[in-house]
C-alpha cells in the first residue's frame, strides 16, 4: 500500500480515537456510536450494543464506488458525498435521533452490522450503507478498555483529592470551635468526615445503579468530557512515539489535522491540545453536597455563621 494511503488511514484512526461516544436511539433499539468523517480522506465509524463492537474505515475510493452502486442517478465527487454524510451523522450524534428528512436503520448481518441511511441530495434520493465488521480486540482495547481504565484512575484520584479537602475543612471547623465559635444555624452542622464509612455508603447505595448499564446512555451522556480528555492524552502519547520513530509520519499527521472536529461538536477543532484532565471535567455527582461558607471569626465578636 502506498505511503500516502497509509498516512490517510492513520489519520482516520487517530481522528476516531479522540471522538466522544454518543448514544443513538434507532426505532426500538439503541447503539453507542462514534465517527470521524473527513471530506478529503474518508471516514471511520464505531458502533456498539454493549455486547459487540463493529467498525468500518474506508477511503475516498471506496466511498466513490459504493455511492455509484447505491445511487445510480446521482453523480458527485467523493468529497460531496462525504460532506453530506458528515452533516447527517453530525445531527444524528448531537440529537440522538435522525435529522429531518432522513431515516436511519440497522440490521445484523453475518459477522457484522449494516447501518442504512436514506435521505436526499438536491431533491434526489440518497442511500448509504455503513458496512461494519466486528472490531478487532486491539481496537476495542484502544477505544474502550484503555480509556475506561484511565477514567477509573482519574475518578479515583478525584475521590482522594476530595477526601483530603474534606479533612482539611474538618480541621478548619474544629479550629473555629476551639476558639469559641458555634453555628448560628443547626441545619448546617455536619459530622467529621469518615472516608471509609463514606466509601462503604457510596458502594452500598450506588452500586446497583452503577451495575445497571442497560444501553450505555448514562456513559454517553455524563462522562464524555472525561473520556475525550483521556483519549486525547492517549493520542498525544502515540503521536510523541511516532515523532521519535518516524518524523515523516508525524509531519503528515500534523499537516492533516484541519478537518477532524468531533461530529457531535460542530465548529470545534479537535486536534489534541495539551489539556489538564480536570479542566475538561463536567461531571454530575450522585449526592449533591451543600458547602457552607465559613468566615474567620474574632474571639471577641463572632461573625458569619458563628455567634
Amino acid at each position: 500500500m502506498p505511503k500516502s494511503i497509509l498516512f490517510q488511514m492513520e489519520e482516520l484512526e487517530h481522528g476516531l480515537l479522540i471522538q466522544p461516544w454518543a448514544w443513538l436511539q434507532l426505532s426500538e433499539d439503541s447503539l453507542l456510536a462514534k465517527a470521524y468523517i473527513t471530506t478529503s480522506k474518508g471516514y471511520a465509524l464505531l458502533l456498539s450494543d454493549l455486547q459487540h463492537v463493529w467498525h468500518e474505515q474506508v477511503d475516498t475510493s471506496v466511498v466513490s464506488q459504493r455511492a455509484k452502486e447505491l445511487n445510480k442517478r446521482l453523480t458527485a465527487t467523493p468529497s460531496a458525498f462525504l460532506s453530506h454524510l458528515r452533516d447527517l451523522m453530525c445531527t444524528l450524534l448531537e440529537r440522538s435521533a435522525a435529522p429531518k428528512g432522513a431515516t436511519f436503520s440497522w440490521e445484523h448481518v453475518p459477522q457484522g452490522l449494516t447501518l442504512r441511511i436514506r435521505s436526499e441530495i438536491s431533491g434526489l434520493p440518497f442511500h448509504w450503507n455503513f458496512q461494519c465488521a466486528l472490531a478487532s480486540p486491539s481496537l476495542v482495547s484502544q477505544h474502550l478498555i484503555r480509556p475506561l481504565t484511565g477514567m477509573s484512575l482519574v475518578l479515583q484520584c478525584q475521590v482522594r483529592e476530595l477526601a483530603s479537602l474534606l479533612r482539611l475543612k474538618d480541621a478548619e471547623i474544629q479550629d473555629y470551635q476551639e476558639n469559641g465559635a458555634v453555628l448560628s444555624r443547626d441545619r448546617l452542622k455536619t459530622e467529621p468526615f469518615d472516608e471509609n464509612a463514606f466509601l462503604e455508603q457510596v458502594i452500598t447505595e450506588n452500586l446497583p445503579d452503577a451495575c445497571s448499564i442497560e444501553n450505555g446512555r448514562s456513559f454517553a451522556m455524563k462522562l464524555q468530557n472525561l473520556y475525550v480528555a483521556i483519549a486525547k492524552q492517549e493520542f498525544q502519547a502515540k503521536r510523541k512515539r511516532q515523532s521519535s520513530g518516524d518524523p515523516q509520519a508525524s509531519d503528515s499527521i500534523s499537516s492533516n489535522e484541519t478537518d477532524d472536529r468531533p461530529l457531535n461538536q460542530p465548529g470545534q477543532h479537535s486536534s489534541a491540545p495539551s489539556l489538564s484532565v480536570f479542566e475538561t471535567l463536567d461531571m454530575e455527582t450522585s449526592v449533591p453536597m451543600q458547602r457552607p461558607h465559613l468566615s474567620k471569626v474574632k474571639r471577641k465578636k463572632a461573625k458569619g455563621l458563628f455567634s
